[in-house]
């Protein structure tokens, strides 16, 4: 593994449902907080699921100017505010890098889905002839990675992966590669989604994927590992990490947060929704991402899992962990933030692993929240309700999307 170019992570930016600054989001995981609420985005009076995890008092003016806010979409605005924070984290400017050796690596699941269903509305009532000429260019999915490019002058490839629920992690895993292949020095890595909307969260409701007993009480809906769980929350945000390596944040004398150590990516072939019960694709890619990190089973201290609180990835999910860990999964922690994030989507993977370098940097190992009754088939230590304060060596952050796309990163301290 000694040959391998090490790479950093840098910087760090993040708009969420619990805050919308690193600090902000930090502190609410610390804490416990939820950001789960009532839906505000549309009137969810024809839908089952009436909660989300929305992103809230979201200023696009910090970021972005207004009227070139209104052409981009909401997950690109997402997107390129999370991305100018994490610029700024990194101390990178525009003439401190060689534009052709910064890349953008960016996970998306579905796109802008409010300009879809504002299209159709368009398209039905008034006809194609009154369809917005900005329609195309924001709602399409790879449209966050090139407003990210053309702002932070990013001249190196600026690519969109979409895998689901393993975008944003996949995203920092080929961000990394990229960087040990010596394509770039630099990615600005990470995932985005703003799918609150009536579309989107009835296509949910159809699936019967998301929680629907607590509309009353939406703080205690998302309960990963419990076994009251009935569904995930739809979350909505982004999350980017600056990739560098090892040579150019040294030569620049960069702050450095951790280590991107390893990735894993597999592939179920199983179903199109529903993971392998028998968890052997997560297996597989867990163990891929271990031995591409050269670090042995027991140095890993915590695992973010994706944790969905699902009846079906929960279980399956605790099985594949103790398969790859045998004795050791008994001593590390397992947790899952989405209890207090919701589901992003494609921008999932992006936070969690944003949310492991912060958990390794303070030795501090976040927890599940609403986890009340136990469940037999998910008996690892999921941290319930409140955070433990302990080292952690390394961390391991899984996602496990629709269509059996498993993706795994191993952060390591540095």
């Amino acid at each position: 593994m000694s040959n391998k170019t090490k790479v950093f992570v840098t910087g760090l930016g993040v708009i969420s449902p619990v805050g919308n600054t690193v600090d902000e989001m930090w502190t609410s995981i610390r804490n416990g907080v939820s950001g789960v609420g009532r839906i505000t985005r549309f009137d969810a009076s024809r839908v089952d699921a009436k909660i989300a995890a929305e992103v809230k008092n979201f200023d696009v003016s910090k970021y972005i100017d207004p009227k070139e806010a209104r052409r981009m979409a909401l997950f690109t605005q997402f997107a390129l505010a999370a991305a100018k924070q994490a610029w700024q984290d990194a101390g990178l400017t525009e003439g401190s890098v060689d534009p052709d050796r910064v890349a953008v690596m960016l996970g998306n699941g579905i796109g802008g889905t409010e300009v879809d269903d504002e299209g159709y509305k368009i398209l039905f009532e008034r006809g194609p002839g009154r369809l917005s000429p900005m329609m195309i260019p924001k709602l399409i999915a790879n449209e966050a990675a090139g407003n990210i490019s053309i702002a932070l002058k990013a001249k190196g490839a600026a690519l969109t992966v979409v895998t689901a629920c393993a975008s944003g992690t996949d995203a920092i895993g080929l961000g990394m590669d990229m960087i040990r292949a010596g394509r770039a020095d630099v990615v600005i890595a990470g995932g985005t989604e703003a799918t609150v909307t009536e579309y989107c969260i009835g296509g949910f409701c159809a699936m019967k994927a998301l929680s629907t007993k607590r509309n009353d009480t939406p703080e205690q809906a998302c309960r990963p590992f419990d076994k009251d769980r009935d569904g995930f929350i739809m979350g909505e945000g982004a999350a980017i990490l600056i990739l560098e390596s090892e040579d150019h944040a040294r030569a620049r004398n960069a702050r450095v947060y951790a280590e991107i150590a390893g990735y894993g990516a597999t592939g179920d072939a199983y179903h199109v929704a529903a993971p392998d019960p028998e968890a052997s694709g997560a297996i597989r890619a867990i163990t891929l991402a271990m031995k591409d990190s050269g670090l042995a089973l027991d140095q890993v201290d915590y695992i973010n899992a994706h944790g969905t609180s699902t009846p079906l990835n929960d279980p399956m999910e605790t099985k594949a962990v103790k398969a790859v860990f045998g004795d050791h999964a008994r001593k590390l922690k397992m947790s899952s933030t989405k209890s207090m994030t919701g589901h992003l989507l494609g921008a999932a993977g992006a936070i969690e692993a944003l949310i492991c370098t912060l958990a390794i940097r303070d030795g501090f190992y976040p927890p599940t929240i609403n986890y009340t009754t136990p469940d037999p088939e998910c008996d690892l230590d999921v941290v319930p309700n409140k955070g433990v304060e302990g080292p952690i060596r390394a961390a391991v952050s899984t996602s496990l999307g629709f269509g059996g796309h498993n993706g795994v990163l191993v952060i390591k301290a540095v």
